[in-house]
């Protein structure tokens, strides 16, 4: 695609604080009265349709050590006991859910995250398969995605995760110049992260993937070329391109980066700018936010047919009626709400040993809320909002929303396009803020210090 051309004005004007809509609504505005007791209640209404399948992540927080960028729910250990005590926890949450959800049912989507995922020993990451399998019957066929750290992993390691039934796996790379490195705490050589990808390449991954983050300390132009250059050159079926959000309020260990360093608002729309036009032009497709897919991925083609979705765990073609979240901080999408786990360690182990569910919020999802996230969802994944499925006659305050979007036009944000309105390529930097207009939450939660900006 041409480039864009952004003013520094439209920078400072569009650079709010806002949601990624990885939900609807977002999690600042669900309930800490939702209990156990309305988890049970989802999980008897998705085990009431035995007929639909699951999709299944599970939160593996450990690391070896912490990276100073990180916004993940991670804890950092050397120790393999603490690893196999988490896991005896995940083994009891699985025993109270699996149950109630009716005998083994079908999952087609399975995702580990972190954290790190290939801390775990071949042991334990065997067991937890074991476990899972036992719970379910895990489609192999279907989407067995893991994230791996080239740091940790090697030939060996691609083949074992392979052969456990793991078909995608997506590579952390963020960066490969060395002082970007150094400043977000992740060493990792370029070296190590290609052996890994050629491995897994070998090893018959029907997907290989690569995620990087713009945004970082001491990023410029010239060495965030070679990143993508590099990236290129390898060839992975998908990228994501990930904004780096600075929030050390929330996240402690990001006191730890040189904010000195960080790139100015318009110099890191630069940077994103920039993947885009390498990755287009190298014969990736451009999804949804930010992510990037070679134009024969069903990805790509899914985008180009306007039949793309996305959940807690990305961009999908396949997504399942219900996500199960298992482990701690893990958000579960299902039966008609979302659920949260406790995200502290001891908390979330200590409710399993007391044979609770370490349910810490949740959300009923009303009518208005559904089709606002129906809209939402539309907008951010396929580009476009059909105002036949947006509108409901009556709803006056959805009317509104979704002429608060229309009118963006003004601003080349949004075409008005017979009974759709459609994203502009200038609007596609700013899907987050189309999406915002339809919120019907964001008064009430703008102020909170989850939200990162929305460059």
């Amino acid at each position: 695609m041409d480039p864009v051309h952004v003013t520094r004005e439209q920078i400072d004007y569009y650079n709010k604080p806002g949601p990624r809509y990885t939900s609807y609504p977002t999690v600042p505005v669900w309930s800490a009265q939702f209990n156990e007791t309305d988890y049970r209640a989802a999980l008897a209404a998705v085990a009431a349709r035995p007929d639909e399948t699951l999709s299944v992540y599970v939160h593996l927080p450990f690391c070896a050590e912490r990276c100073a960028y990180c916004g993940c729910n991670a804890t950092s250990t050397r120790h393999a006991h603490v690893v196999d005590a988490y896991l005896d926890r995940v083994e009891r949450e699985l025993s109270i859910v699996a149950p109630l959800l009716g005998e083994r049912r079908r999952v087609v989507q399975l995702h580990w995250g972190g954290g790190t995922p290939n801390f775990l020993t071949e042991a334990q990451a065997t067991r937890l398969m074991a476990m899972l399998d036992a719970a379910f019957a895990v489609d192999r066929e279907g989407e067995i995605a893991l994230e791996l750290d080239p740091r940790l992993g090697g030939p060996e390691q691609a083949a074992f995760y392979r052969e456990l039934g793991f078909n995608r796996v997506s590579l952390g790379v963020q960066d490969i110049h060395p002082r970007v490195q150094a400043a977000i705490g992740r060493i990792q050589p370029f070296e190590q992260t290609a052996a890994l990808f050629v491995a897994c390449r070998a090893t018959g991954y029907t997907s290989v993937n690569l995620d990087l983050v713009y945004g970082l300390p001491y990023q410029s132009a010239e060495s965030f070329a070679r990143t993508l250059d590099a990236v290129i050159d390898l060839g992975p079926d998908r990228i994501a391109c990930f904004s780096y959000a600075h929030l050390p309020q929330a996240r402690p260990n990001q006191k730890r980066v040189d904010a000195a360093g960080l790139p100015s608002p318009y110099a890191k729309f630069g940077l994103f700018q920039q993947a885009v036009q390498r990755f287009t032009s190298a014969g990736y497709d451009w999804i949804g936010m930010d992510h990037f897919a070679l134009a024969a991925d069903e990805l790509a083609v899914a985008a180009r047919e306007k039949r793309l979705h996305r959940n807690f765990m990305g961009y999908t073609v396949r997504p399942a009626p219900h996500l199960l979240g298992l482990g701690m901080s893990a958000i579960g999408d299902l039966g008609g709400c979302f659920v949260q786990n406790d995200a502290h360690l001891g908390r979330y182990q200590k409710a399993l040993d007391e044979g609770r569910l370490p349910v810490v919020r949740g959300h009923w999802l009303s009518a208005d809320d559904r089709r606002r996230r129906a809209a939402i969802t539309h907008l951010m994944c396929n580009l476009e909002l059909p105002l036949s499925t947006a509108l409901d006659e009556g709803d006056e305050a959805m009317v509104e929303a979704v002429e608060r979007v229309a009118a963006r036009a003004e601003e080349g944000l949004v075409e008005v396009d017979g009974e759709r309105i459609v994203v502009t390529d200038l609007g596609r930097f700013f899907l987050r803020n189309l999406c915002m207009e339809l919120d019907a939450y964001l008064a009430r939660t703008a102020e909170r210090p989850l939200f990162s900006r929305t460059i």
